[in-house]
Parts: C-alpha cells; sequence; structure tokens
C-alpha cells in the first residue's frame, strides 16, 4: 500500500459531543441520516449557499432563522482534529505513506478546516464543493485517481460511510469503515496493518 485517502467528517475532523447541548446534537441528526439529505449534499456540492441552506434548516427543523444560523456557525467553529487519527496520520507521513484527501464537504467548512496544522500534511485533497460531484457518486473517486496518478490497488480510502467505500471498491480502491464513534479503535486497526514495525 502506497496512498492513504482520508474522509474528513467524522474520521480526522469533528466535534467535541461533551462540549454541546442535546439540543444541539437533535438540530444535527440529520447528518448521520443514509443517505444524506438532497439539501445537505447540494450543499456539499456546491450548488447550494449557507444562506439558502440555513432557510432549509429553518423549515426542517422548525426553529427561528437566526437560531439557525447560531447553530451552523457553532457546527463549523467547533470542529477540531480527531486525536487518535490525527496522531495516525502524523506517523503514515513520517512512514513515507502518501496522503490524500478525498471529503463531502462545504465551502466554508473546507475553508476552516484547512487552517490546522495536520491539513498541511496531505499531498492532494479533492473536496466535493469545488469539484461539484459528491461520494458515492464514482466521478469523484476517478478524479483522485486521476489527478495523482494513483494505482486503485495501492491506495486505501478511509471513510466513516459504508455507502462510500462500497464506491470505492468498485473502482478497486481498498476500503476501511471508520468508526466515528470509537476512532481511537479504528486507528489501532489501521495502525497494525500499515505501522508494524511502530506497533510491534
Amino acid at each position: 500500500m502506497e496512498n492513504i485517502v482520508f474522509d474528513l467528517g467524522g474520521v480526522l475532523f469533528a466535534r467535541d459531543r461533551s462540549k454541546c447541548t442535546q439540543e444541539f446534537h437533535d438540530f444535527f441528526s440529520f447528518i448521520r441520516s443514509e443517505p444524506m439529505p438532497a439539501f445537505w449534499e447540494d450543499y456539499d456540492r456546491g450548488v447550494l449557499t449557507l444562506d439558502e441552506v440555513t432557510g432549509i434548516l429553518s423549515g426542517v427543523n422548525a426553529c427561528p432563522r437566526a437560531k439557525c444560523e447560531e447553530y451552523l456557525r457553532l457546527s463549523i467553529d467547533m470542529q477540531e482534529p480527531v486525536k487518535p487519527t490525527e496522531q495516525l496520520v502524523r506517523d503514515l507521513k513520517a512512514a513515507g505513506y502518501k496522503l490524500f484527501v478525498l471529503s463531502n464537504m462545504s465551502r466554508e467548512f473546507i475553508d476552516f478546516l484547512r487552517r490546522f496544522p495536520v491539513y498541511g500534511l496531505f499531498d492532494g485533497e479533492v473536496v466535493s464543493c469545488e469539484e461539484g460531484v459528491v461520494k458515492p457518486e464514482p466521478e469523484i473517486y476517478r478524479r483522485l485517481l486521476g489527478r495523482y496518478g494513483l494505482d486503485p490497488a495501492q491506495t486505501l480510502f478511509i471513510d466513516d460511510r459504508p455507502a462510500n467505500i462500497a464506491a470505492a471498491a468498485a473502482l478497486g480502491i481498498r476500503g476501511q469503515l471508520f468508526d466515528h464513534s470509537a476512532p481511537a479503535a479504528t486507528c489501532d486497526l489501521l495502525r497494525r496493518s500499515l505501522l508494524p514495525e511502530i506497533v510491534g
């Protein structure tokens, strides 16, 4: 394996649930839906603006627009690196792997996440809002492979949604499903496979 591809939300970045109210969690419960609601997918695709999404969420959640604006801003500002994944990225980089981002992410979110030092460790990225396509559409995977000349057989994709893993597998890319509720366990599994000399 030469190339390791990371999803961002729920894998490398997340909100600390202990810092959020239950009302806040409930407001964003749609994020874990399968499939993702169409309006949020369009936000990630770059065809809906934050202002438009705010209006939609105000209706979906039956709450005042001001509260939707506050919660959306908080949902961005509270993003932080998932510590076990952050360390795994650093160790993989030191071991000589090529690292890439493949993520469904809106403009406001990706602009915020790119400020973190760990983001600078990646060798390339394909982000949905800049491509006009989203996972699990095959085209976004093809763009990653083609843009960086990646051999699918030498590429591992880490994501927390089974549908995204399945779409990668259809193109010959090996996948590892990430358990966003137990990140350390998934990172330990990956470490044993990819960094056995460090683990052993």
